[in-house]
């Protein structure tokens, strides 16, 4: 009895030790956004600001113009997460229910793809999308996102294959063609996985640095990681300009989990994606 006692004690301190790891780094970066230059190299540190403010959020709204950067990124990441719920929700239903010659070659082969770094593929990317005159435009950032999408196609995939097959019997039946029970039967039925789809796409393009970095070259049409980072060579020693950034650029990011995570639960539960 003493010991599962002591074992749970040692277990609670445990989680709260690494909750606490966890969560510091982020409450130092909301505390030194709220402080001055001056109060932000004093030693040793205040862990609780003596006279928080908010002219750094201020100042890089008002100067460094980070209202344009954020609508950039909500931009690139709403319209490319979309356009992958569209492609990898018609190309999990075909992998799942249709049958086609070399189904299974293709769909190892999308997987494949997962395991390939995206620096690996950048350069020849780029001399692609300099032919088509997209350099300096937010195309090439949009439209891979529709056109690839490995992890999509898996997670849509798996969710098609447990929808019972005497849904699509009876829509076959009443005359329906192939996209019509898509579009009809089983994309009603996929809310959830498809929530879950978008907010990881979404996070993967708002937080996006490589792609950004490559291929925007005027400065109004930086997108927030990359703003954040071109800030920092310029001003690297106003970290709470910095540390303002990185809070603003986290601020969006909450949101879209904390209004779709039942969904986003859900939908990789219902997959069969659980840890």
């Amino acid at each position: 009895m003493v010991g599962n006692v002591l074992r749970k004690i040692f277990l609670y301190i445990l989680l709260i030790t690494i909750a606490i790891v966890m969560i510091f780094p982020f409450y130092w970066m909301v505390i030194t956004s709220l402080q001055p230059l001056s109060a932000v190299y004093k030693y040793p540190p205040e862990f609780f600001p003596s006279q928080p403010t908010f002219d750094n959020y201020k100042t890089i709204f008002s100067r460094f113009n980070f209202l344009k950067f954020t609508l950039n990124s909500l931009f690139v990441a709403t319209t490319a997460a979309l356009g992958q719920l569209f492609t990898c929700s018609i190309a999990g239903f075909a992998f799942a229910r249709m049958k086609f010659k070399g189904k299974e070659l293709f769909f190892g082969l999308i997987l494949a793809t997962m395991m390939v770094p995206v620096e690996v593929v950048i350069i020849p990317e780029f001399l692609l999308m300099k032919s088509f005159g997209w350099i300096d435009t937010y195309l090439p950032l949009i439209v891979p996102s529709f056109l690839v999408g490995s992890t999509g196609i898996f997670l849509m995939r798996s969710f098609y294959e447990n929808v019972p097959m005497e849904l699509e019997e009876a829509a076959v039946i009443d005359g329906a063609s192939p996209f019509r029970v898509y579009w009809n039967v089983f994309l009603p039925l996929a809310r959830t996985p498809l929530s879950a789809l978008f907010i990881i796409s979404f996070l993967i393009n708002w937080n996006d640095l490589l792609r950004p970095l490559v291929y925007l070259n005027t400065r109004e049409k930086f997108t927030l990681p990359l703003a954040l980072a071109s800030f920092q060579g310029e001003y690297s020693a106003q970290w709470n300009y910095l540390l303002a950034g990185a809070v603003v650029s986290v601020i969006p990011i909450l949101i879209v989990y904390l209004l779709m995570q039942k969904q986003f639960i859900e939908g990789i539960t219902s997959t069969g994606l659980k840890g």
